[in-house]
């Protein structure tokens, strides 16, 4: 049975506050069934899925082993999927995933451990798909299978298409797996285009499924699949037909879920300010209308009507949601002075204030929150940039052949050592021929691509008009492994952080609050600037700190949830341009661009045209473009 709140949703769906506290949750689950047939003296089959989702779950599996004893002797484990071909020492292997998030760290036998074989010859591959299916069945079929969701619906390499009854087989994977998958093997043209992977009817015999989805990038494909119809075009949509089978979400990933993003259509809500304001501008944007525009019919049709019985009218509540959208509007992102500042999203006093920006690549501070940071140069605040990675990455190898052939060419020019220059120049070109599609740089070029970016940064902050004293490079140490794969935070990285802030001691904090970044670097920075916070909150100096999050350049806050809009003129937009212009090694292509083609500028110029035309829709003011921010209380 269904109540209200879960009316729309075919599968059952826990939602937890963060992916750690749902990855534990899955976790205990399979812990306790182990246990439970230990003492059965039976085993376990373990259908494990690879990618994002499930590497805080190994984690908890691998904490679970080495501090609580659970051991894996009696457990067998059959692999989702695998690119092919691959061989099993690639970075981009799924051997070599699980290896590293999971096998390497427990007990299991390794006769015990089943992965798909990606270099079989194709006659073979038949062979062993059948093979790999009977001996699942001879074991008695999976009794937990773990699963992620891809943006097109898929799971495993189930792309859109696949029929309910496929069993595992060779397939193509889809081109949106493909740019999604491009960062990986460092560039779409590297990565292979078919896969091994089990059938949809392999994970319909499983006895239970956990589908494990975090973040808002997920959060459409969860609802197409959650509340959409059965359909072959969303393959994952298939669970709705399993006999048991659950949903774990984080907060993120859960918002398009009707009992979320629009509750009061399923039933009776407790209103508080937030709930009504979320309300309000769905229902302008879902009629067109602005908002001093909303009749007691509107609210009335759009199972609104409760707040029409609180407030007595119509009239009441769009006048409480325009004034409110209204006063999260400012041209003083760091405060007017001398200026009542009773319903401005920022205090006029103390003025000027001491900001620290935080970058989580070198790039981010110019394109997502520009406007603004050229806003409290030019009125006078102190403003100090942390560069939080190297982003070093993210060149392309051509780049660290030309700024090498720089170094060569300038000790000529300048009658330094010639020959150090040409060792130097030929020691890099050697390196980056050497190197294989998807593999590490050595440490010299990653040295060169750092200075690349970091040069870039420079460039930025200097035409933005802080002086260089006031740029931070932090190079965090969970970055820096030459690889797309990153280390666990560790208090390396939060010592950093804690250490700019005491130097500066701001009134002002800025940090990309932007979780749907697809690498994850965003994710990991964030929490190392919210551990730091919440060890300096006795701090004196924080208790006149207040910190503004920022999105990237993968999406925007949601109307309702801006409380700081910062309008840009046409002169002030080509200002942010030519400061993103400075990083010129992401210009025209980006080494991991995404699942959206458009250079960065181009994302953040339309996302700032889209803020302020929605503001314009909603009956606010028209302007050329918006930066939008949300505070974080401490």
């Amino acid at each position: 049975m269904h109540n209200d709140l879960t009316a729309f949703e075919k599968i059952p769906v826990k939602v937890f506050t963060t992916s750690e506290q749902g990855s534990v949750f899955v976790a205990n689950e399979i812990a306790n069934l182990i246990n439970v047939r230990q003492r059965e003296g039976k085993p376990v089959v373990l259908g494990l899925a690879t990618g994002s989702s499930p590497t805080r779950l190994y984690a908890e599996l691998v904490k679970m082993h080495q501090k609580g004893g659970l051991s894996f002797k009696n457990v067998y484990t059959f692999n989702l999927d695998e690119y092919f071909p691959m061989r099993p020492d690639a970075l981009q292997s799924y051997v070599r995933f699980m290896r590293e998030h999971l096998f390497d760290h427990i007990d299991i036998p390794k006769k015990n451990i089943h992965i798909p074989d990606g270099t079989l010859s194709k006659e073979d591959i038949g062979e062993f798909c059948k093979n790999y299916e009977d001996k699942i069945d001879q074991l008695g079929g999976i009794d937990i299978q773990i699963l992620g969701i891809g943006r097109t619906g898929h799971i495993g390499f189930n792309e859109p298409g696949s029929s309910e009854r496929s069993l595992t087989r060779l397939v193509s994977l889809d081109q949106v797996t493909r740019i999604d998958a491009a960062s990986d093997f460092f560039g779409e043209e590297n990565v292979p285009r078919k896969a091994i992977t089990m059938g949809v009817g392999s994970i319909m015999k499983a006895t239970k499924v956990y589908m494990m989805a975090w973040g808002e990038g997920k959060s459409a494909v969860i609802r197409k699949a959650v509340e959409g119809p059965i359909s072959d075009q969303v393959p994952s949509s298939f669970l709705q037909k399993h006999r048991d089978c659950t949903v774990v979400l984080d907060d993120a990933a859960s918002s398009a879920l009707t009992r979320i993003k629009t509750p009061w259509l399923l039933g009776s809500v407790e209103w508080n300010d937030t709930l009504i304001r979320k309300a309000v501008v769905w229902l302008c944007q879902k009629i067109e209308k602005p908002v001093l525009k909303l009749t007691n019919h509107d609210y009335l049709e759009h199972g609104m009507g409760d707040i029409i019985t609180e407030y007595g009218s119509a009239y009441r509540v769009n006048i409480k949601v325009f004034n409110f959208l209204q006063h999260t509007i400012t041209g003083w992102p760091g405060g007017k002075p001398n200026a009542d500042d009773t319903s401005r999203p920022e205090r006029a006093k103390p003025f000027p204030k001491r900001v620290v920006l935080f970058s989580p690549h070198p790039d981010d501070d110019v394109i997502s929150m520009g406007g603004t940071f050229i806003r409290l140069v030019d009125q006078g605040h102190e403003v100090h940039v942390a560069y939080q990675t190297s982003g070093n990455i993210a060149v392309f190898d051509d780049d660290a052949i030309r700024f090498a052939d720089f170094v060569r060419d300038f000790n000529d020019q300048f009658g330094l050592s010639k020959a150090d220059g040409a060792r130097f120049y030929k020691k890099i070109v050697q390196s980056l021929e050497k190197k294989g599609p998807g593999q590490n740089d050595s440490p010299e070029v990653l040295k060169i691509k750092g200075l690349i970016r970091r040069g870039e940064a420079k460039a930025g902050g200097r035409y933005v008009g802080i002086p260089d004293e006031q740029m931070h490079f932090l190079d965090m140490p969970f970055y820096e492994t030459g690889a797309v794969k990153k280390k666990p935070i560790s208090e390396g990285d939060i010592k950093v952080i804690m250490d700019v802030l005491e130097k500066v001691k701001p009134h002002q904090i800025y940090a990309a609050g932007d979780l749907s970044d697809p690498h994850g670097t965003h994710r990991v920075c964030l929490a190392a600037i919210f551990e730091a916070v919440k060890r300096l909150k006795k701090k004196p100096w924080m208790k006149d700190c207040w910190m503004w999050l920022y999105r990237g350049a993968w999406q925007e806050w949601d109307i309702d949830q801006i409380e700081m809009a910062v309008p840009l003129s046409p002169e002030e937009l080509m200002r942010k341009r030519r400061a993103v212009f400075k990083h010129q090694s992401q210009k025209d292509s980006a080494m991991f661009p995404g699942s959206d083609k458009r250079e960065f500028w181009m994302r953040a110029e339309d996302r700032n045209h889209a803020t302020a035309e929605a503001y314009n829709k909603l009956g606010l003011a028209e302007y050329e473009a918006m930066e939008a921010f949300v505070r974080y209380k401490f």
